[in-house]
């Protein structure tokens, strides 16, 4: 079951989102806040989106929070549209392979094609076989040609003061 999320699931967004961090081998630069992560999705202006992968427990009817996508919108100057950018994408190992991440990707590409946009992109570590081959089987294409840039922490300050 795929849902948007709701300013109750922000503890287990942020505990998710450690969870793939330390998958990630970066525990230690997984330092939001669940006020920053409220303000960003459920603020006044709110800035990024998140759906959230639910498992039922068919006997008892309960709902256990097995992963989440977190996906903001982005835009394109050459096809003229907006787009998603998928930021996070996480599911729980021992629930891999029930179909939660292949419905989290369905479901952000349902809300592109509904609303116009053009693309859905999101950037994947290269040692991430794993994913990478699961991106491929649903159609996704890398961007080989493309690699990343980022201004962060002390150089970023040191741009932005010039």
């Amino acid at each position: 079951m795929i849902r948007s999320a709701v300013a109750e699931d922000v503890p287990t967004i942020i505990e998710l989102i450690r969870e793939l961090a330390e998958y990630e081998k970066a525990l230690d630069q997984a330092k939001a806040t669940e006020e920053q992560l409220r303000e960003a999705l459920f603020g006044a202006h709110p800035a990024v989106f998140a759906l959230i992968a639910e498992s039922v427990d068919e006997a008892t009817g309960s709902h256990r929070t097995v992963g989440f996508a977190l996906w903001f919108r982005n835009f394109s100057t050459w096809t003229g549209t907006h787009g998603i950018y998928l930021e996070d994408l996480y599911v729980r190992p021992a629930e891999r392979g029930g179909g939660h991440g292949k419905a989290l990707l369905t479901e952000l590409a349902r809300i592109a094609v509904e609303r116009g946009y053009g693309r859905l992109e999101w950037a994947v570590l290269d040692w991430n076989e794993p994913s990478i081959g699961f991106y491929k089987s649903l159609g996704a294409q890398p961007m080989d040609e493309w690699t990343t840039f980022r201004l962060a922490g002390e150089p970023l300050r040191e741009l932005g003061k010039r």
